[in-house]
């Protein structure tokens, strides 16, 4: 946020503006003046190419210099203590606003989440509000993990003032971004989307790195006083609910092996997805003289410089491993089972400098219109084109008419960076259609397929030998390092954790192995006051940042939890016909979407085919599910002590 009538240097500004992102800028210049014309011809910007920033935003050099002069004028004028004209525009006005940012039109029904994102008040968009008169004393949680959820967690606990603890198996917090730290490890969401919408902060490239986000989240912590509450180097081993008293017991570990057991009214687990390592069990592993590692457990200090290095997998850690290490290798080999579709991004490798970071901090309006723009470029835009049409002839290489054209575009980039090997463009181009697997972002893949120390197989690896690796048809590469980059333990949601419900089943033996289900990713029938986050059916396949998802769910199950304490629950569990039916509707989806699709395999789906992971619904949908609770899906019941002072006559 900026502070209303501020001092801003007139030069600094001028120079920030030379670099604003026009369509951006566009948006404060009419809330800052209310004159029509800025949303109309000449200044309406163009629809951007694939997902750009655009920050020309298409219009010509005489239009943006008009622009930039208009912005400057009317930036000073509100320094100097000039309300904005449209501080807060209506609805049916901010449905036209974003369509001319966004250059191409904006349905109605995305104006209130947009309208968080831009911080414009809403009766439908406000979260719910601390109860300062909320007597929580007698009511406590303990939030599982302290990554992307659990601070989310613990941020709206502590502001909620409800007594919690946060439980750590690891010495810092940070969760994937902490455990992660292979060459080239970042987000493949643009940095200012992949961000908390309640903390800022000036990111240094538009696609950060994974020690600047361990840093940021890390930073959050501290800045909201969340460190205090976590207790690290602390892993939960099991839970039961216990009935009597309508509580869980959590059994587990802390430092130097001390065993205990922790109590608290409700539970909420953050492990996430991609957090236990999936770790093939390949032959002579154990007889290799290298060494030999996952991805994600990258060690402190290597040194590969020199050395021959083998790559197993080319998901999405392998994409940013090869790259990050071509050049220092002597030979690298990279195992690939399946290619991936990669999609260029201008902005990729551009650093955000202080001019961008100037705007955001002190040009009134910037910072919100960005992200929002950012919001719509990424997060929904493509679902459309992932439905399956039936009629479509040709669904070995597409599934509808858009998709078919998403597949030229990126065939046609593949074959340019790969202009004059025809062997490489053989063996990178998917069979399967685009976005079938999450498309990745082009970090410099190709051009690290392109060096003379890189080799390609397009073949699995069946055994490591001492001296290195051994493929299916027999080759055999020698490698003084091996990297296994062979994804996560996705579908085995909380494994290893073992939680007993209300009739003392575990979610193993509910769920199975690979076939976990929870209404909205979020509560099971029989097990009452837990929540999941990061749960089956949550992550997104189709593009958009998790942290959104977060958000979306903590709003929930704080909604949920002020209801308990309100309202003297003891228990709430959800309806097993209300899971049910949304789980029906998850999978109905699911069978017309790409992720379905049998021409690849994808982490996204279990043993039986079913898409356990991923998310059928656009990320507005998901959060208009999710802005509050319904205790009528729920089997409710009062505190246990309050019927029992009741039954005592107290």
């Amino acid at each position: 946020m900026v502070d209303d009538g501020m001092m801003i240097d007139h030069e600094q500004l001028r120079g920030a503006l030379a670099k604003a992102n026009l369509p951006t800028l566009l948006m404060v210049l009419f809330q800052l003046t209310g004159e029509r014309r800025w949303l109309r011809d000449p200044y309406r910007p163009t629809r951007p190419r694939a997902m750009s920033d655009h920050d020309s935003g298409g219009l010509t050099t005489e239009t943006q210099t008009e622009v930039r002069e208009a912005a400057e004028e009317a930036i000073l004028a509100w320094a100097g203590g000039q309300e904005p004209s449209v501080p807060v525009p209506e609805p049916e006005l901010l449905t036209e606003m974003l369509s001319v940012s966004m250059g191409e039109p904006v349905p109605a029904e995305f104006e209130p989440m947009m309208a968080q994102i831009l911080e414009f008040p809403r009766p439908e968009t406000s979260p719910v509000v601390p109860n300062a008169g909320r007597d929580t004393t007698n009511f406590s949680v303990i939030v599982i993990g302290a990554g992307v959820s659990g601070l989310t967690a613990a941020m709206k606990l502590r502001q909620a003032g409800i007594p919690h603890v946060v439980l750590e198996k690891n010495d810092g917090v940070g969760g994937t971004w902490r455990e992660n730290q292979y060459p080239g490890c970042g987000v493949d969401t643009p940095s200012y989307l992949y961000s908390f919408s309640f903390f800022d902060h000036n990111w240094s490239t538009h696609f950060a790195k994974r020690d600047e986000v361990r840093d940021y989240l890390q930073d959050m912590a501290a800045h909201f006083g969340l460190l205090d509450a976590i207790r690290f180097g602390t892993e939960v081993v099991s839970g039961a609910y216990d009935q009597e008293h309508q509580r869980w017991n959590l059994a587990v570990v802390g430092p130097d092996d001390q065993k205990e057991i922790l109590t608290a009214n409700a539970v909420i687990t953050a492990v996430g997805q991609l957090n236990r390592p999936k770790i093939p069990s390949l032959p002579g592993m154990d007889t290799f003289s290298g060494e030999i590692f996952h991805s994600a457990r990258w060690p402190n200090g290597l040194e590969i410089r020199g050395k021959c290095v083998a790559v197993v997998g080319t998901g999405a850690s392998a994409m940013q491993i090869v790259p990050a290490i071509a050049a220092d290798v002597a030979q690298l080999t990279i195992a690939q089972r399946s290619p991936q579709w990669v999609a260029p991004n201008e902005e990729y490798f551009q650093p955000i400098g202080d001019a961008e970071h100037w705007l955001m901090e002190h040009v009134p309006l910037y910072a919100r219109w960005y992200r929002a723009r950012l919001a719509w470029a990424w997060n929904d835009k493509v679902h459309a084109s992932l439905q399956i049409d039936p009629a479509w002839p040709d669904q070995e290489r597409s599934i509808n008419a858009i998709n078919d054209g998403h597949r030229q575009y990126f065939t046609a980039y593949l074959r340019a960076e790969l202009d004059g090997r025809e062997d490489l463009q053989e063996k990178a181009l998917p069979t399967y259609p685009p976005f079938g697997k999450r498309m990745l972002l082009d970090n410099g893949w190709f051009a690290a397929l392109r060096r003379p120390n890189v080799e390609l197989l397009t073949e699995a690896v069946s055994e490591i030998t001492a001296t290195g690796v051994r493929t299916t048809s027999g080759k055999e590469r020698e490698a003084d390092v091996i990297v296994l980059a062979t994804g996560f333990e996705a579908q085995r949601l909380l494994f290893p954790l073992e939680l007993r419900g209300r009739s003392g089943t575990t979610l193993r033996e509910l769920w199975g192995e690979d076939d976990a289900t929870a209404y909205l990713g979020i509560t099971v029938p029989d097990f009452p006051n837990l929540f999941l986050m990061y749960g089956p059916n949550t992550n997104l396949g189709h593009g958009g940042s998790y942290i959104t998802i977060a958000e979306c769910q903590i709003t929930f199950i704080m909604d949920v939890l002020h209801k308990m304490i309100d309202g003297h629950i003891g228990t709430v569990e959800c309806r097993e016909e209300i899971c049910e039916a949304y789980n029906r509707r998850v999978d109905a989806a699911h069978d017309h979407m790409i992720w379905s699709h049998r021409g690849m395999s994808t982490w996204y789906r279990n043993a039986q085919g079913r898409v356990v992971t991923n998310i059928p619904w656009r990320i507005v949908d998901y959060w208009r599910m999710t802005r509050h609770a319904n205790l009528a899906d729920f089997l409710v019941e009062p505190s246990a002590e309050i019927s029992a002072e009741a039954t005592s006559g107290r």
